[in-house]
């Protein structure tokens, strides 16, 4: 715990003002822990299966580009650029003809890249647009999935007893979930009404916050089952007592991604 303690506010100490300055800085940040955490996606899958080199060179190169496309837009959009979806589906499919062999790169190993880059490259790339649209937007829902995983940590310690997923999280319990739901809606909705937007239905904030709340704990039992699928228990080391960046950033993915479902109304 004291490990992650530490780490938690080096964390803060150098995100804070990456968050604030915003802008190309927050991008190019945001890009290269895009390109770290489809490594460690990659990584993880290398436990069963190598990839061809090039083939991880190309998906390193398209996440980076993915994650910094029209990265100083300050609005959302909701319609999908065809073709970056094409190149990126041929970019990796079509090496298995000039490959021709199975063993070394197969149907699996496309679809598992393509999957990995366009899921890893739009997460971060709206996180970017995020901050570009408001600052205090992304803080809100960044209290909504730090709230929630840290008060589901706390009292899942001193109260918890019933599990929540055994077999993907053994350590979550559902007492935990309850207390990080009802502390991480609760400050966010404060948040939200006192620094945002009072005018904004009390009733309506409640319970989309409490279903982006929900959406961060998904997103953490999914990549929690990606890892026990694996057989690892972090996606890397690279962050003490907290794992990889797909650990820690694993329900703020989600999050972000599930707030596209509200547009227009928050």
């Amino acid at each position: 715990m004291k490990k992650r303690i530490i780490s938690a506010i080096i964390i803060a100490t150098v995100f804070i003002p990456i968050l604030l300055v915003g802008g190309k800085i927050f991008a190019v940040v945001m890009s290269l822990l895009a390109v770290m955490g489809l490594h460690e996606l990659i990584k993880v899958r290398e436990t069963k299966k190598n990839f061809p080199f090039m083939m991880k060179v190309f998906a390193y190169i398209l996440v980076l580009f993915f994650a910094l496309n029209d990265f100083s837009s300050i609005e959302f959009h909701s319609t999908i650029d065809y073709r970056v979806m094409s190149f990126i589906i041929f970019i990796f499919l079509i090496p298995m003809v000039f490959i021709n062999n199975s063993k070394r790169y197969n149907l699996n190993d496309a679809l598992f890249l393509i999957g990995s880059t366009l899921f890893i490259g739009s997460s971060f790339n709206l996180i970017i647009i995020t901050r570009n649209y408001d600052i205090l937007y992304i803080v809100y829902l960044l209290l909504i999935t730090i709230l929630t995983d840290t008060f589901a940590l706390f009292t899942g310690k001193l109260i918890g007893r019933h599990k929540l997923a055994k077999d993907i999280s053994p350590n979550k319990t559902v007492e935990g979930l309850l207390g990080g739901l009802f502390m991480g809606i609760t400050i966010s909705v404060l948040f939200y009404h006192t620094a945002i937007n009072s005018q904004l239905s009390l009733i309506v904030l409640v319970l989309i916050t409490a279903v982006l709340a929900i959406f961060g704990q998904v997103g953490d039992l999914v990549f929690s089952s990606i890892k026990r699928y694996y057989k690892e228990k972090d996606f890397s080391n690279l962050i003490p007592g907290h794992g990889g960046i797909l650990d820690r950033l694993d329900s703020i993915i989600f999050v972000v991604l599930a707030s596209i479902l509200f547009l227009g109304i928050l």
